[in-house]
This record gives structure tokens, sequence and C-alpha cells, in this order.
């Protein structure tokens, strides 16, 4: 059984009014699973919904202590792109477990968006990583102390 963890994020952001401002909305990824026909057993967890910008140490406590309390072995988390890579290397010190943190560089009720993507490659990553922290974005597999978010091509790379 999978653990699915929300914590916001663009990959839920929604339209909130006329002055093109998005704020996070419900966790998406249920209803994407449920449509998609996934029938491993999941559990979602809406933890918070934070932008990633806004996010801090105290709201990545509150994520590390969730999972140490979790019975899940496999957990993946969806989490804001600016700054997973820093919650994830916060939860580098994770060893018994299998932890995978995905997001989307465009909201996911974008026709365009990466989040279906994501999640997918997200969820399969998750079954058959072995125990330890990665990033899953574009398709790739991430170690935390080795990615970066690159702005201006909007995608994740590797740094070494």
């Amino acid at each position: 059984m999978i653990e699915i963890i929300t914590t916001g994020g663009t990959i839920d952001k929604v339209y909130f009014d006329k002055k093109s401002d998005y704020q996070v909305g419900d966790p998406f990824i249920g209803d994407l699973l449920t449509k998609m026909n996934v029938y491993i057993d999941y559990k979602i967890s809406p933890l918070m919904r934070v932008d990633s910008l806004d996010m801090d140490n105290g709201d990545r406590e509150k994520i590390l202590n969730h999972i140490l309390k979790s019975n899940y072995d496999k957990i993946l988390i969806t989490h804001g792109t600016d700054t997973i890579v820093d919650t994830a290397i916060y939860l580098n010190q994770l060893n018994n477990k299998t932890v995978v943190l995905t997001g989307s560089l465009k909201p996911a009720l974008f026709i365009d968006n990466d989040a279906i993507f994501n999640i997918g490659c997200a969820f399969t990553s998750v079954q058959n990583l072995s125990k330890g922290v990665y990033i899953i974005m574009n398709g790739q597999v991430f170690e935390p102390n080795n990615c970066r978010k690159n702005i201006e091509k909007n995608i994740f790379e590797k740094i070494n």
C-alpha cells in the first residue's frame, strides 16, 4: 500500500479570480488515480496546502513527523517545485522507507500540464525504487543532493 501525502504547490493550484491569481486547491491526485483506473491500494493524506515558496522548516518537520509515524513503507509526496529539493534534502535522513517527491511546473488543471506524467512516473517509481528519498520530475529519478530546478529552462536537471 502507498501513502500519498499532499502538501500543495503548483500541481494543486486553481484559478482564483479576475486578477489571474492562483491559490492551492483540493488535491488533484485522487481524482487522477481514479480516472486512470489505478487499483493498487493507496491512501491520500492531505497534510497541508502550501505554496512551496512559503514552505519553511516547520512545514518540513511536520512532513517528516507524519512519515515517521506512518505505517506505510512507500510514500509519495506531491510538492511545489520551487522548494522540492529543500524538502527532499530535509527528509533525506529517512532510510527505512521509500519516499518519492513530485510536483508539476504547471497547474494540473492546465491542458498542457506535466502533472499527470510526473504523478504516473512517481507512482510507479515509489513501488520499484529501493529505500531512500527521491525526486521524480521530467521522467527522471533524481537524488536530492544532486539536482536543481533550472528556472530558465523550466526543467529539473542533475548538477553533478
